[in-house]
């Protein structure tokens, strides 16, 4: 033992030497405080709370220490890091610090055995021959020297006493610094909920995501640790959690502080519960806060929260100086028995326990038989919950629920201290409404009536124009209760912040402008020009004898021009903020207050020098919006997982020969290539090594299969030309197999694609999948219409959740749940086409356009909008969109106050203009339109592009009216019965009507006096 009482070298060069080798150090004026607090503490209440013990041992690191002596049983590498407290021992409290050191390969018991021979040496001394060891009977030792340290002691013949409460009561009591690191870890735990935790969900409800527990603690949890993301300047090093964030909803509560987050979907839902804890510490010192938010609460549900709200507020005043720690949970009981006594049973078993560097401090809960005395500086989490309340709702995962509040509070002289108030618990701050079936419930169930009628009247010769006058008042009806609902839906949203701005106008940098850090910074300039600097991205203007710097993406635009005097001017423009369709850059937001310049115009006798200024401007300019953007667009994307091959056991599920849209780039033949379903998504491969796509299934966010009825898109191969110079008969037999053998292989091909879809459903339908919600949706095609979504017609169709258009290119995927509102323009009489504009919730998103829509298709458009409960409008014109986005983001509350969507609402005016004399004076109705009236109305049209049927409807509209159906029906139906049957119905007469209007539509050939066609004119 000598050689290890004798170590050489002072303090402060063992400091030095373990601070080299160790990323720890020991504050010595700590050390020597607590130290001879311990002591003394130890010798007060020996044993009231030390069970009279004589000597002290903890099973964490092997430590033994009587009232003379401190040893400590360690690896060399920790004895270079110990040797510092020696002197600092001896000062403080006169005590020997004895170090034995643990070779690499020794088990260590020579010399705990050396430890309890000066153990029994000093109990001889003190007169007595078995001495009273205290430890802390319900450590657990953790590694093979600790648990040898505890299988030796317990077999050492000492007197064994649990020492708990004596460390307890030692601890308990909190330092100035301790308080500050529990401050500070108590501040960096509810700004995480506040500013994390709480927009994170109001997003995830808002957007309706679906997003797991567990992904969300694992999101929490890097927060905890990167203080930084939400702006709390603590250094990351100190910092780390106290227990994973506990997220819960969905009817599966558990109030223990050992609950997990599992993997369920977080559960949103009209009267639905989310319960969330986090907990975080700071150099090792612990704080704790959980919050309850309530989504659309029935009355049970406030009243809990309420309840729980006061005796939370009831517990923490009984927090003073000299109460009992029992007191502090009667005082949370009295309430809840005064309040709700129905709810005693559900209240948690205590109030919470004492926290420090422990999270839980077992000797201070905060139960009713706890007689502990409180005293100031001792800190609690105040915790208390109602687990398991019942209450009945229609969803059966709202029935059951809970709530929970939990706070870190330091016990102050004259009042407690909530050092996690930051995290507001008030009852507006966590209470949310988004119930939007309250005042609609009414129209909606006489909405459900005209459903039945309809399908009663299908099945009738005649239409009663009662019954249709009915039919519409119902619709009109549900879409006023539609626009009801909309606008308190576009009143919440913008009050919350979302959808501001637009996207248009050039890309905003990220981060702040600088171009140059300071005047130094500046290059030397011969010339007093204006200059563009390309390194800096910045241009240099001169302004009264300065040249002045402008970061490019100041500027807004620039232009030049000359005069009759061959003097050129050149103007730049630049973003300021308030403009009309001014970019909301944060640098423009931050310096509102400043005074911007708007413009600037300079002249010249030198155009060449203006025109090469112009040029650089706008290809600097041009380069800068190019990279943000694509930073914008790399910051969007996400790190898909790898695609694990099916194994053996479970053989992918294929489909062959097929081509991938868009196709790959490369020169070389196209090849066909195989889908496969994997494990976790989806590859589509050629042969060729470097033409693999794959796609996982947590990455798609709709699936489709569309069955080819009269399109599909194949490769063209090349086939022998027919003998007869080119020309085939319309009775060829060939031609009537070929035509067979095409049905017969569209019929295969439909098979195969519907057998694929069959399959992969069942896959996405076993339990690792049910997380994704997914399932291949089938458009509708008797609910489809013809329109131009981008240049080209195409026949649009609805699904049960989309919009879409999947043969023509681009592709048109329009999620029905992003729709905000749809505006159905240039509607009127005479008009053959109108447009339909769509408007999404995020207002900063184009609107998606669908012109050249024929007019026989509104009414089912109508009744689609109605059914799937989009509300729509209908206007004369086309409307400037941008312009409304515009003014609607820049003053929601205006917009709010002005009726919200409802400026869109032209019946009112419609009626006041069709009975005005003034604007129908000179205006005869007539049941016939005239072709030159069509052709004027249809060249005035703003329509980019004209379908195809609206030649037939030229003809539909130049016959006679019958009663009963209109003609518009009689061609829908028609036209449904003939999508339906496909070519499969073809006869003689078809192939020959079809022949036939090659010579004119609806107009049969003209006969020639020798019973032959007349010939075709040929052209020159």
């Amino acid at each position: 033992m000598a050689d290890h009482r004798n170590v050489k070298g002072n303090a402060t060069n063992a400091k030095a030497s373990g601070s080299a080798t160790n990323s720890y150090t020991i504050n010595l004026e700590n050390f020597s405080k607590r130290l001879k607090m311990m002591y003394s503490h130890w010798s007060e209440f020996k044993n009231e709370l030390w069970g009279g013990s004589e000597v002290l041992g903890s099973n964490s690191s092997t430590i033994g220490g009587s009232a003379k002596e401190i040893h400590f049983l360690c690896s060399q590498k920790k004895v270079s890091l110990l040797e510092v407290v020696k002197k600092s021992a001896k000062d403080a409290a006169g005590l020997e610090v004895i170090m034995h050191v643990k070779a690499r390969n020794d088990d260590g018991t020579a010399l705990m055995d050396e430890i309890f021979k000066a153990v029994r040496r000093e109990s001889r001394l003190d007169g007595h021959d078995s001495p009273i060891f205290g430890h802390i009977a319900r450590e657990t030792p953790e590694g093979n020297l600790l648990e040898m340290w505890d299988e030796k002691l317990k077999n050492a013949n000492f007197q064994l006493t649990d020492v708990t409460n004596g460390f307890s009561d030692l601890f308990a009591v909190k330092d100035a610094s301790e308080i500050t690191n529990m401050k500070k870890a108590a501040y960096l735990t509810s700004s995480v909920m506040k500013f994390f935790v709480v927009p994170k969900l109001e997003k995830i409800i808002d957007e309706e995501k679906k997003v797991t527990h567990s992904s969300l603690m694992d999101d929490t949890e890097k927060v905890i640790l990167e203080p930084a993301r939400i702006k709390v300047k603590l250094k990351a090093d100190n910092v780390d959690i106290c227990y994973p964030p506990i997220f819960q909803s969905g009817g599966v509560f558990d109030l223990k502080p050992s609950a997990s987050s599992n993997d369920d979907s977080l559960f949103y839902d009209s009267t639905s519960v989310i319960v969330c804890a986090i907990g975080s510490r700071y150099n090792s010192y612990c704080s704790n806060v959980a919050r309850t938010f309530l989504i659309d609460a029935n009355p049970v549900q406030s009243k809990s929260y309420e309840v729980l709200l006061k005796a939370h507020d009831a517990a923490i005043a009984a927090l003073k100086p000299g109460n009992k720690a029992a007191d502090v949970y009667l005082a949370a009981v009295s309430v809840v028995e005064n309040e709700a006594p129905e709810l005693v049973p559900n209240l948690t078993k205590s109030a919470g326990t004492g926290i420090g560097l422990e999270f839980r401090e077992s000797s201070l809960s905060l139960n009713g038989k706890n007689d502990r005395i409180l005293k100031t500086g001792m800190i609690f989490n105040v915790s208390l919950g109602f687990q398991n309340v019942q209450t009945e709702t229609k969803n059966p995962k709202t029935q059951k629920f809970s709530v929970l509040l939990a706070d870190t509070v330091i016990i102050g002289e004259n009042a407690p201290e909530v050092v996690t108030s930051t995290s507001s618990k008030a009852v507006k701050d966590v209470a949310y409404s988004f119930n939007e079936d309250g005042e609609e419930e009414e129209p909606l169930k006489a909405k459900s009536m005209p459903n039945v009628a309809e399908k009663l009247s299908s099945k009738a010769t005649l239409r009663s124009v009662n019954h249709e006058v009915s039919k519409e008042e119902l619709r009109r009806q549900h879409q006023a209760a539609l626009a009801r609902r909309k606008n308190e839906e576009t009143a919440r949203r913008l009050a919350g912040g979302g959808s501001e701005g637009t996207n248009h106008g050039p890309v905003k940098p990220s981060g702040e402008l600088i171009a140059y850090k300071n005047v130094n910074s500046l290059p030397h300039l011969r010339d007093f020009m204006i200059q563009v600097d390309q390194k800096n991205e910045a241009i240099l203007l001169p302004i009264y004898g300065k040249m002045v710097p402008f970061h490019i993406a100041t500027v807004k635009s620039v232009s030049s021009q000359q005069d009759t005097s061959r003097t050129c001017y050149i103007r730049i423009m630049f973003n300021v903020p308030g403009a009309p369709f001014a970019q909301h850059d944060p640098n423009l937001q931050k310096n509102h207050d400043s005074i911007y310049v708007k413009e600037v115009s300079f002249h010249s006798k030198d155009p060449r020098h203006i025109s090469e200024v112009v040029q650089l401007i706008k290809t600097l300019r041009r380069q800068v919006s190019s990279r943000e953007s694509e930073k914008a667009e790399r910051a969007t994307l996400v790190t898909q997982e790898k695609l694990q091959v099916a194994g053996a056991k479970f053989k992918p599920i294929r489909l062959s020969d097929l081509w991938i849209r868009p196709v790959f780039g490369g020169r070389g033949r196209k090849l066909s290539g195989t889908l496969e379903a994997h494990t976790n998504g989806f590859r589509y491969a050629t042969s060729r090594p470097d033409e693999r796509v794959d796609i996982m299934f947590g990455n798609i966010k709709h699936a489709f299969f569309q069955p080819a009825e009269k399109e599909m898109i194949t490769r063209a191969l090349p086939s022998a030309p027919p003998h007869n110079g080119g020309k085939r008969s319309a009775y060829d037999p060939d031609e009537i197999e070929e035509e067979q053998r095409e049905r017969d292989r569209k019929n295969k091909i439909n098979l195969d694609f519907q057998n694929f879809v069959n399959r992969v459903n069942d896959l996405w339908g076993q339990p690792q999948f049910k997380s994704f919600d997914l399932e291949f949706d089938q458009p509708l095609r008797e609910l489809g219409f013809h329109g131009v979504p981008h240049k080209s017609s195409a026949f649009i169709v609805p699904t049960s959740s989309c919009l879409v258009e999947l043969i023509e290119t681009p592709f048109v995927v329009i999620t029905l749940s992003e729709i905000e509102i749809v505006n159905l323009e240039r509607v009127g009489l005479g008009q053959k086409n109108f447009d339909m504009t769509i408007v999404f919730k995020d207002f900063k998103r184009d609107v998606m356009r669908i012109d050249s829509i024929p007019t026989s298709s509104l009414d089912g458009i109508k009744e689609w909008l109605d059914t799937t409960d989009l509300k729509y409008y209908e206007s004369r014109l086309n409307l400037n969109w941008r312009q409304i986005l515009k003014t609607i983001t820049d003053d929601p509350e205006q917009f709010i106050e002005d009726g919200g969507w409802e400026f869109l609402n032209l019946e009112a005016s419609d009626s006041d203009s069709d009975n005005s004399q003034e604007s129908d004076q000179g205006y005869e109705p007539s049941d016939v339109q005239s072709e030159s009236a069509s052709d004027e109305e249809e060249d005035d049209s703003e329509s980019l592009v004209e379908s195809e049927d609206d030649e037939e409807d030229d003809s539909d509209e130049n016959s006679e009216e019958e009663e009963g159906k209109t003609w518009e029906e009689l061609e829908r139906e028609a036209s449904n019965a003939d999508r339906e049957k496909g070519n499969e119905s073809d006869s003689e007469e078809d192939r020959k009507r079809r022949k036939m209007k090659a010579f004119g539509k609806s107009r049969p050939p003209e006969r020639r006096p020798g019973g032959s066609l007349p010939k075709k004119a040929r052209f020159r």
